[in-house]
């Protein structure tokens, strides 16, 4: 998959390999986080008036935010996994 080290430079991904990645439920959430600290960084640098860059952001909203995030997302992944518990047959184990 990956080119010879002589160029330096890397393959393209397969495209079957890159949809795998882009569908797991890892990548969700990494896309999912990413997209929060994007929107962070955004409402922080409108405050402050100038660009404070990724690193930043990253570090504040983890300290501030993260694990109340965590919290909710988890919360509402397991209330949309009830309804499934509920239409289990009776003899499945749970």
């Amino acid at each position: 998959m990956l080119s010879t080290l002589r160029d330096n430079s890397f393959a393209e991904p397969e495209d079957s390999d890159y949809f795998h990645v882009q569908s797991s439920e890892l990548y969700k959430e990494f896309q999912a986080e990413k997209e929060e600290i994007m929107r962070h960084k955004w409402i922080e640098s409108e405050k402050a008036g100038y660009d404070i860059g990724f690193e930043r952001a990253l570090t504040d909203w983890r300290i501030k935010y993260r694990t109340k995030w965590l919290e909710a997302r988890m919360k509402k992944r397991l209330q949309s996994q009830a309804p499934m518990k509920e239409s289990l047959p009776q003899s499945f184990p749970q």
